[in-house]
């Protein structure tokens, strides 16, 4: 694929457009990204990014870090298929310390290549920069506990976009926080300490800690995160690059572990994203423009997110046991109208999947109904908690698994073909997806009726209104389709002879007495499934020919790209059918 030389950027302004020119054309994440740009030039300028190890949590904001670390000649590329990736990944450079597309893990991994570094003796530096309300999630406490007992030195750059754990107050907070993080002031401290220790009055280093823990304490809150070992830097402006590397620099001479707090504005840089980041987190192409007004409206597909909120909604209205639950999703998922007519209902837990299905156990205990909406690559996360506190209480939650199947340019860490495989074995649990929108409401319904858990998965993008069914009445194969591709197993059936389709709307129990009729009457059995044929419904129903996504990785690119790549399109599936049956 063509690519463009490196090229060596002199401000943050230079990054910002950059980023702009390539996402505007391939989409991308692009307010997180915007407003990390000076940590990722500090970052680069103090460290060494082919030595010092650097993990980002969670990914989405490492853009500037991809273009500054060998990659800008091929930016161009960003998630295109065979491209570089959106996120960040070992694979594609020595500048990715880890693959970073979930949140919450970056400290627990830092720890751990801190400890391997002490283990081995070497000393590079091992920097992890938490933001997007990672630091909230529980994994990051686990590491946070453990801090102190893994290693002596780690550095975390905590990147508070709007999070408000810290907030700056005022002028004298500011001043305070470059006075304490200022390059000059801690060499000077430094070399005072040292001075100190050569003539035994080692005591006044207790003293000055002890003065300098209650000054920072006091005005600033930070004896939450030295408690836990690590050494509070901050707050420090974001966007400040000489005060961020200062900061830094600081925190790589310290020979403790240091948190640098750094508070940055999500979209800085770029007015439509700055006024509004929610919406300009993900984004599709767009023109660049320099004011909100100036986007103009869009005509989006109405989507399969859009239809399940209408349908909770409506059924809301109805039953006031219904309430929603998600994990810092509340506009991907499509709960932001159920938020505003029933905000005593609705729960938004953070980057916190694996307590937001425990807590729904307990609504659901309690003599609710609750409603999940989890991205399937989220859901995996709570995997445990969907087994010990939903499935084996048999308890009446209803999990509405969005974006499930192959989502396109998000790549492998964000894929949702692991769902199905994953949940299908547990006990109690009914796994259903629905074909078009008129199913989504019929099967929500059904959910909220019944006395043990659901499981609903639908895909990323546009929903049908209604899918037309295919009038077939082929004696030769049964071709059994989930939800979304139900209408690509008609056009297969269309064009292969003796084809007969089966919706499996109930994924978990499927229908078992119809493939029982099929198999007696000699019928071939074919699945076709957005889902990964390993433990997918194909092994359920024991296919003679399963089509789904295959036993790796899936990476980035578009839909179409990819199902064509695979073998999954409807021509190509009818043409290993022909070659198989004649």
């Amino acid at each position: 694929m063509k690519t463009t030389a490196e090229r060596h950027f002199d401000s943050p302004a230079q990054i910002r457009n950059r980023m702009l020119e390539v996402v505007s054309k391939n989409g991308g994440h692009l307010a997180s990204s915007l407003g990390a740009v000076e940590i990722a030039m500090a970052l680069a300028n103090v460290f060494k990014p082919d030595k010092d190890r650097v993990v980002w949590d969670v990914g989405h904001q490492a853009y500037a870090w991809k273009m500054l670390t060998g990659r800008d000649g091929r930016f161009d590329t960003l998630r295109k298929i065979d491209g570089i990736s959106g996120f960040p990944n070992p694979a594609e450079s020595p500048a990715d310390a880890a693959v970073a597309g979930h949140a919450g893990v970056a400290l627990s991994v830092a720890l751990g290549l801190a400890a391997a570094r002490d283990s081995k003796g070497t000393d590079e530096h091992v920097i992890a920069v938490i933001g997007d309300a990672a630091i909230a999630n529980g994994v990051s406490f686990e590491a946070l506990n453990n801090c102190a007992a893994a290693t002596t030195k780690v550095i975390v750059v905590l990147n508070d976009n709007e999070m408000s754990i810290s907030r700056p107050t005022g002028s004298f907070a500011r001043l305070l926080g470059r006075l304490i993080s200022g390059v000059r002031y801690n060499r000077v401290k430094s070399a005072a300490e040292k001075a100190g220790h050569a003539l035994k009055l080692t005591f006044l280093r207790g003293i000055y800690h002890g003065l300098e823990t209650r000054v920072k304490s006091l005005f600033l809150g930070n004896r939450f995160f030295e408690q836990f070992g690590l050494r509070y830097i901050g707050p420090i402006d974001g966007h400040d690059l000489g005060a961020l590397c200062d900061a830094l620099i600081v925190a790589k001479e310290d020979k403790r572990s240091v948190l640098v707090h750094v508070v940055t504005k999500k979209g800085h840089g770029y007015s439509p994203a700055e006024k509004d980041p929610t919406k300009w987190h993900g984004v599709g192409p767009f023109k660049i423009v320099q004011s909100e007004e100036d986007c103009g409206a869009t005509t989006a597909k109405r989507s399969w997110s859009k239809a399940f909120g209408d349908a909770l909604v409506e059924t809301a209205n109805k039953d006031t046991r219904v309430v929603a639950l998600t994990a810092a999703m509340k506009d991907g998922t499509g709960l932001e109208e159920f938020a505003e007519r029933f905000p005593k209902r609705f729960f938004d837990v953070g980057i916190a999947e694996e307590h937001m299905v425990a807590f729904a156990a307990g609504l659901a205990a309690g003599g609710l109904r609750p409603v999940i909406s989890v991205y399937s690559t989220f859901l995996q996360r709570a995997v445990d908690q969907v087994m010990h506190d939903v499935c084996l209480p048999n308890l009446p939650v209803v999990i509405c698994v969005d974006r499930a199947g192959v989502v396109g340019a998000d790549g492998a860490t964000h894929q949702g073909v692991f769902d199905i495989a994953m949940l299908r074995c547990l006990p109690n649990l009914v796994i259903c997806q629905p074909k078009d929108e008129a199913d989504m409401r019929l099967l929500l319904a059904e959910a909220l009726e019944r006395n043990g858990p659901t499981v609903i998965r639908y895909p990323r993008g546009g929903v049908p209104s209604r899918v037309e069914p295919f009038e077939g009445s082929g004696e030769k194969i049964a071709i059994w389709a989930t939800g979304d591709w139900l209408a690509k197993a008609y056009d297969v059936a269309r064009s292969v002879d003796g084809c007969n389709v089966v919706h499996a709307r109930y994924i978990k129990p499927f229908d078992s007495e119809l493939l029982a009729r099929q198999r007696a009457a000699g019928m071939k059995i074919v699945s076709i499934e957005n889902g990964s044929v390993a433990g997918g419904l194909g092994e359920a129903i024991g296919a003679d020919i399963k089509f789904g996504w295959p036993d790796s990785f899936i990476p980035h690119g578009s839909q179409t790209e990819l199902e064509s790549r695979f073998g999954l399109d409807a021509v190509s599936i009818a043409e290993k059918i022909r070659s198989v049956y004649g």
